[in-house]
């Protein structure tokens, strides 16, 4: 039986390095995830989770355990690709009024379900390509946009769960969920449209 988190960080914060490592060894890949969602770079986001795992263990005292590990490491790992965005002055103009809308591997494992999009994958012409069309969508989005489509669609977190992960309100979740997949349908349209479009009557 895998021993709990709370143990874990126990024994890591009387200096057990092997128990760390079973933290990082637990969530290195979801955490990897999410860092990639946010930036879309690999490297990237390989450096921000070891960024994320060194602040956390200089900061395990300051974990209380009143939420997961997981979602307090989640947290520092948002904060440390912002930090990381704003440094490298890649940011760009994202829309900050929520009722309006202006590595192979994580790809596979990692994809939107195309049904909450509505996009039928019988229309297009290769999973292969439909999850390429799909990476391209995620990359127009916001950040805040992108983040909450991978935790309701990837992680599978529920409304109330991701509004006390981010510290807003379940009527903001909606919000931004409602927006982010209308603007990702919208960088779909004219793909999809490509297979679905209907063929032109002969009296026309």
């Amino acid at each position: 039986m895998e021993e709990n988190d709370l143990n874990l960080v126990k024994r890591a914060r009387n200096g057990d390095r092997a128990a760390f490592n079973d933290l990082v060894e637990r969530y290195q890949r979801r955490l990897y995830s999410v860092c990639f969602g946010i930036l879309r770079n690999q490297d990237d986001a390989m450096d921000m989770v070891q960024e994320t795992f060194i602040r956390a263990y200089r900061n395990l005292d300051r974990f209380e355990g009143n939420s997961s590990f997981y979602t307090w490491a989640y947290r520092i790992a948002r904060n440390v690709c912002i930090d990381h965005i704003r440094k490298a002055k890649r940011h760009r103009e994202v829309d900050y009024d929520d009722t309006w809308s202006g590595h192979q591997e994580a790809s596979e494992q990692h994809s939107l379900l195309p049904s909450r999009l509505d996009i039928d994958p019988a229309r297009v012409a290769s999973r292969k390509e439909l999850a390429a069309q799909l990476e391209k969508a995620l990359d127009t989005l916001s950040p805040k946009h992108r983040e909450i489509l991978l935790l309701r669609e990837i992680e599978g977190m529920a409304y109330a769960d991701i509004a006390a992960l981010l510290e807003i309100s379940i009527g903001t979740v909606m919000s931004r969920l409602f927006f982010a997949r209308k603007n990702m349908q919208q960088a779909l349209a004219e793909y999809v449209g490509r297979d679905a479009a209907p063929e032109k009557s002969a009296e026309s």
